[in-house]
């Protein structure tokens, strides 16, 4: 069937909401739209789905997500009555038709005899992830586009570990969502399924969450002298980080500025262009109020409340947004130095970050003789090796310290099993609060962290693509770069290349070929002779080519023009 034949289908079937009907309706000639629309199916991956709200099948819709729940639900089927009783929690944020998207999750389940746990308002991923294990649900759902622009929402599946999927069973999952050619069945519950299998998840819930944050935090007697006083200011981005972040910190006792214009829930996100914290511009409002009460640190969560935006004052008096490697080596520097000095480093400590984070890590956790793990790119590898080390039958057990990601992505504890920004936003207030008793600014520990590992400029950049093959074009870019060997970037030589699509790294001067011990992802590493590395891969979750800078210098200053050369060489590379 045409994309075309498609349409009309979807346009006429008396089973479609009078809102479809009408949007439909108004792009009727308008070919390209309709392309768009209905020549392709919403790609669900490792991510889950991820798309442009609106009617369609390459949309996000109240019909597609109940074509990909009623997936799921077959999945869950076939594991028997105990993993139906057990069900699926279900969260949901701030943005557009999110609590809708919810309910209609919700109601697919029942429709199948399958248990949802569903938060009666917006809950962030990590309180999710949470009560994924605390209620021993079989799954979760979390409806979401992260920091994606306002068009955007998600539908994000949890194992039963709380973390993402596994690959392994979202592909079985994603087989049984290919198997329903229907979009429009209603998958309607009766009353009696609706009143049997829908339920609220209970308030107790996010006590315990929010117990277990509270004996995370490793600064208690800073926190107590500098807490309530403390020159702080804090976003929400009109997202669901608002009641998680202030609770938390009331419960520690920090006093924290809210940016009251942004703690309204707004589908919109009218008050900046995009609810992506680690911008500058996003966090705007924020560094106003910071100025004007004299605060030197400013964060922010995105809508789903998983990633943590940082700004500080700098030594010249100016806000500057750290990246999120360099937020990551703050806490990590932090978390480490503090359980040195408490004298409460746990045996056998790990730190976990995906291999395009930071390299400046590796020095840090050496520093305190502390193993790092690298993983690919997805919170979700994260979480297997804290589930890794917590089985009884691991030859190896080590003690998962603190995780992160190069996108402003953190955790610490395993209370969760996903990026938490609550958590997060402890930890940094907390980290002011010591700073503050010692005598010095979060920034000025920046650099004293650069003045001992060596300055290392991480950046990356993100080239947009388009249409329907968006993704099929970037990783025909990847597979390009795999069968043209690259040697040298300008004056830096590469000496070893890493094709993670083959789970080989091979050695430029020897020609040596290993296993680099990884889940199979399309990524392409380069590592270089001075420590620093460059790194190809395209996006899971947006139709844009990633590429991964990390340069190792002395003085910022030589990292800055060594980076602008490396740029200049992929640049030329590309074309």
């Amino acid at each position: 069937m045409s994309y075309t034949d498609t349409y009309k289908q979807w346009l006429t079937d008396p089973r479609i909401s009078a809102e479809g009907k009408a949007e439909l309706e108004k792009i009727a000639g308008n070919n390209e739209d309709i392309e768009y629309r209905f020549g392709a199916e919403l790609a669900f991956g490792t991510a889950g789905m991820r798309g442009i709200i609106g009617f369609g099948t390459n949309m996000m819709n109240v019909y597609t997500v109940k074509r990909a729940t009623q997936g799921l639900a077959e999945f869950i089927k076939t594991k028997g009555a105990a993993a139906m009783d057990r069900g699926v929690a279900i969260s949901y944020d701030t943005r557009l038709k999110s609590d809708e998207f919810a309910r209609a999750a919700a109601e697919v389940l029942a429709s199948n005899n399958i248990t949802a746990h569903l938060f009666g308002m917006e809950h962030p991923v990590p309180m999710l992830s949470f009560a994924v294990r605390e209620l021993n649900a079989f799954a979760g759902i979390m409806v979401t586009a992260s920091h994606n622009p306002k068009q955007y929402n998600g539908y994000k599946v949890y194992g039963e570990d709380g973390a993402q999927m596994s690959p392994e069973d979202t592909e079985v999952v994603v087989d049984f969502i290919k198997q329903i050619s229907d979009y429009l069945a209603p998958h309607t519950p009766t009353e009696e399924q609706k009143a049997k299998y829908i339920k609220p998840i209970p308030e107790k819930v996010d006590k315990k969450y929010y117990d277990e944050l509270e004996k995370l935090t490793i600064s208690k007697q800073a926190i107590k002298k500098y807490g309530k006083d403390l020159k702080l200011v804090y976003t929400p981005v009109h997202g669901s980080g608002y009641i998680p972040v202030t609770t938390i910190l009331k419960r520690i006792g920090i006093n924290a500025t809210v940016v009251e214009e942004q703690t309204k829930r707004d589908t919109d996100f009218s008050t900046v262009e995009v609810p992506n914290p680690e911008f500058k511009e996003t966090l705007s409002m924020g560094i106003k109020y910071a100025e004007k009460i004299g605060a030197t640190v400013v964060f922010g969560t995105d809508p789903d409340s998983d990633r943590l935006g940082v700004a500080v004052k700098n030594n010249e008096g100016e806000f500057e947004a750290l990246s999120g490697n360099q937020v990551g080596i703050l806490l990590l520097d932090y978390v480490l130095n503090r359980l040195k000095e408490e004298g409460t480093m746990p045996e056998n400590p790990a730190v976990v970050k995906s291999f395009v984070t930071t390299g400046m890590a590796k020095a840090i956790c050496a520093r305190f003789g502390v193993t790092l793990f690298e993983v690919p790119v997805g919170f979700k590898f994260i979480g297997e090796k804290i589930k890794l080390w917590e089985r009884p039958d691991c030859e190896h057990p080590y003690t998962f310290v603190f995780g992160f990601e190069e996108s402003c992505g953190y955790l610490r504890g395993t209370h969760a099993r996903d990026k938490d920004a609550v958590v997060a936003s402890m930890l940094c207030a907390e980290m002011v609060c010591y700073y503050t008793s010692v005598g010095k600014t979060v920034y000025q520990r920046l650099q004293e962290i650069y003045d001992t590992y060596g300055y290392v400029l991480d950046c990356n950049i993100s080239i947009p693509f388009k249409g329907l093959h968006a993704m099929d074009d970037m990783n025909k870019v990847v597979d390009g770069l795999k069968v043209n060997p690259v040697t040298k970037f300008d004056i830096y030589n590469v000496s070893a290349v890493r094709d993670y699509s083959k789970n080989i790294k091979t050695d430029i001067a020897t020609g040596e070929k290993s296993e680099i011990g990884s889940p199979l992802t399309n990524c392409v590493y380069y590592e270089l002779e001075n420590g620093s590395f460059i790194c190809v891969r395209p996006s899971g979750t947006e139709p844009k080519l990633k590429i991964y800078f990390s340069v190792k210098m002395q003085k910022k200053s030589d990292a800055e023009e060594a980076l602008e050369k490396m740029q200049n060489a992929v640049k030329k590379l590309l074309a």
